[in-house]
């Protein structure tokens, strides 16, 4: 099929479009570079990792015109938006990013998918839709009303307005919650980048909340292999949805919401123990308190996308590491 993918020179983009390309897809992409962080490591992302086997066009996902272009010209069977403003921390003090990327940028993705008669419509979500949630693991049926961050505002509004689009035009939406996502080629501001980078360079690390932090991390691979089964399975209606006692996680509309996480939560200081591990080095810490914004545990129920797709994330968090760290030594020709 022809495959569009949004945010083709990030970190989760770039891996999936070198599988869907290898699967025998053709696709295009939409990323426009921006400097969020290093603009070399999205551009080596498309160069080393891609090999130039993608056409990506370096647009604005706001620009409405541009981004009618792409669809008119391309004409894509299945779309998968990743592209977005990332970052809890960063929407603390750069909340209008957000909305142009995130709102204004997704109802033109949906504009898009609705004029092309799109057979199917992947968005990534984020597991901070769950916000002020305590009751763990996190559903898909429960309540996503408290969000703690913009960001994570953002994505439930992504949500909302992709059922709108399903509802009125038969469109079909699934959307991605991802739990703390790492591996090669990660992002900069993520914990492992952060916390590699320093342990190497003999600086301390920031343990938040004073370490009492578990997050639901999950291996790149994983989340590709789960988008990868689900690009020809396009959400359907659920025959058996009730409006007067309904499922968040489905409707009568085509439309679905999964986790996509290791459904295996890993304490913060086991994640730093891993990193030390790998490198045969401690880890300098400063403990400091819970930061705006954050959660203190992620941990993700994924016995439905496990159901629809006979697929479960289960990297353990030491071989994920690794290969982080193989890949950042190597990337950064750093000898230890």
């Amino acid at each position: 099929m022809k495959v569009l993918i949004t945010g083709t020179a990030g970190f989760i983009g770039s891996h999936l479009a070198k599988v869907l390309l290898n699967d025998g897809h053709e696709v295009v992409g939409i990323d426009n570079i921006n400097d969020y962080y290093e603009v070399s490591l999205k551009k080596n992302r498309l160069k080393l990792l891609l090999k130039d086997q993608l056409k990506n066009y370096e647009i604005n996902l706001e620009n409405t015109d541009e981004v009618m272009d792409v669809f008119n010209q391309e004409k894509p069977e299945v779309v998968i938006n990743l592209a977005a403003q990332a970052g809890v921390r960063y929407s603390l003090d750069n909340p209008h990013a957000y909305i142009t990327s995130n709102i204004n940028g997704f109802v033109n993705i949906l504009e898009g998918c609705r004029h092309l008669s799109v057979k199917n419509l992947i968005y990534a979500s984020s597991s901070s839709v769950y916000g002020a949630n305590t009751s763990k693991p996190f559903s898909t049926s429960d309540n996503i009303d408290h969000p703690l961050s913009l960001y994570a505002a953002t994505k439930k509004s992504n949500e909302l307005m992709a059922h709108t689009y399903s509802h009125l035009y038969n469109l079909p939406t699934t959307g991605l919650r991802f739990f703390t996502v790492y591996g090669p080629w990660g992002r900069p501001d993520m914990a492992l980048f952060k916390f590699t980078k320093a342990i190497v360079n003999n600086e301390a690390i920031d343990v938040y909340n004073h370490g009492n932090m578990m997050r639901d991390f999950t291996y790149v691979d994983d989340i590709v292999e789960a988008i990868k089964r689900l690009v020809d399975k396009p959400a359907q209606a659920n025959p058996e949805w009730s409006g007067s006692d309904p499922d968040p996680s489905s409707s009568y509309a085509p439309y679905k919401v999964y986790n996509i996480g290791n459904n295996s939560p890993v304490r913060l200081m086991e994640f730093v123990e891993a990193i030390e591990n790998k490198l045969g080095k401690t880890a300098k810490k400063n403990y400091m308190d819970l930061q705006a914004g954050d959660v203190p545990e992620t941990y993700a129920n994924v016995e439905d996308l496990f159901r629809d797709i006979d697929f479960k994330p289960e990297t353990d968090i030491q071989t994920g590491v690794n290969n982080f760290i193989d890949w950042y030594l190597n990337y950064y020709d750093i000898k230890l």
